[in-house]
């Protein structure tokens, strides 16, 4: 996996809110916040502080809870600080504290001596554990930004692609009217999480939640539609590309064929869907994303459409009939 620029600065300053926010603090060591994070995990020194430090992963950010801290409390008392200067060696990213804990004085004149900035949070340990692991997964993520409109549509994270000038966000803001909730437009920043789930944002978070339609400019979706009419990030479920209608072309008119599409090692389902004058493509798409959920309860129109048809080819009805007209014949 290729190294990501990410420091323990940038983890302070990471804009989370609600259930994403991780409530950072820095106690001491304000020289190392420029100390670059990695690795998409955390370590709890517990052996460490023990004294074994074999498979020490110094390169992680070190935990300190409850446990942690009462043994840090113990080991200064009986003045057994060797643990504490040996894990100070090492270049390691940070040391979190949880639950409102502080280190001991020992402790962060050692931090302060070699550098590792020492971050308090008011979580417990539990807690942010899950947290920090969730957001760096999603910040260390193979990721790629691509040329579209990002919205939920019936609670799915629809992927609409295609030329520019094809009408994506024409159709995303009809979308958007019908009751639907904006993600991206025009770049969304998709990111691979955990090797199988594709998470899209806006690629710019200033311009994120803003449309460009051609003849009337920039408008601000937020303020014209409100707040429940966006969100932040979402996960990709459909791909849907629109192209110019091409009458040459044979498209699709059963859809017992599923099409996929890769992105990012992904495979995602696509359709093409075609737009011409006085198509609605809303409606279209609105019956896409619906169909989608179907299939995912395990319902297939198109296939089922096709059984019908070959149940009634080999009914003894379709066999009269069949007989009758070559008997006209």
């Amino acid at each position: 996996m290729p190294e990501k620029k990410f420091t323990v600065l940038d983890l302070i300053g990471l804009d989370l809110k609600e259930h994403d926010s991780l409530d950072l603090n820095c106690f001491c060591g304000r020289r190392g916040l420029s100390r670059q994070i990695s690795v998409p995990e955390v370590n709890r020194p517990g052996l460490a502080l023990s004294g074994f430090f074999e498979v020490f992963a110094n390169d992680r950010i070190q935990i300190f809870g409850r446990g942690e801290v009462a043994y840090l409390g113990k080991m200064i008392a009986e003045n057994n600080t060797s643990s504490i200067d040996r894990l100070f060696s090492y270049k390691i990213p940070c040391c979190i504290f949880t639950t409102r804990l502080l280190p001991e004085a020992f402790f962060v004149e050692e931090a302060e001596k070699s550098g590792c900035p020492i971050l308090t949070t008011s979580l417990d340990t539990t807690n942010f554990v899950a947290r920090i692991l969730r957001i760096l997964s999603i910040i260390f993520a193979p990721q790629k930004t691509v040329h579209g409109v990002l919205l939920e549509v019936f609670g799915i994270g629809v992927l609409l692609l295609g030329e520019s000038g094809v009408g994506k966000s024409e159709i995303a803001l009809e979308l958007i009217k019908s009751g639907h909730r904006l993600v991206a437009d025009d770049a969304v920043k998709i990111h691979c999480v955990n090797g199988n789930a594709l998470v899209g944002t806006g690629a710019n978070k200033i311009i994120g939640h803003h449309m460009e339609i051609r003849g009337l400019g920039v408008i601000n979706v937020t303020h014209m539609f409100g707040v429940g009419a966006i969100r932040d990030r979402k996960r990709i479920q459909l791909v849907i590309e629109l192209e110019d209608w091409n009458p040459s072309k044979n498209y699709d008119r059963l859809g017992s064929k599923d099409e996929y599409t890769d992105i990012l090692g992904v495979s995602l389902h696509k359709l093409v869907v075609p737009v011409k004058s006085g198509r609605n493509c809303c409606i279209v798409i609105e019956a896409a994303v619906m169909n989608e959920r179907l299939k995912s309860m395990g319902y297939n129109s198109g296939k089922e459409f096709e059984r019908n048809i070959l149940k009634w080819i080999e009914s003894d009805r379709a066999s009269s009939v069949y007989f009758g007209q070559n008997n006209i014949t």
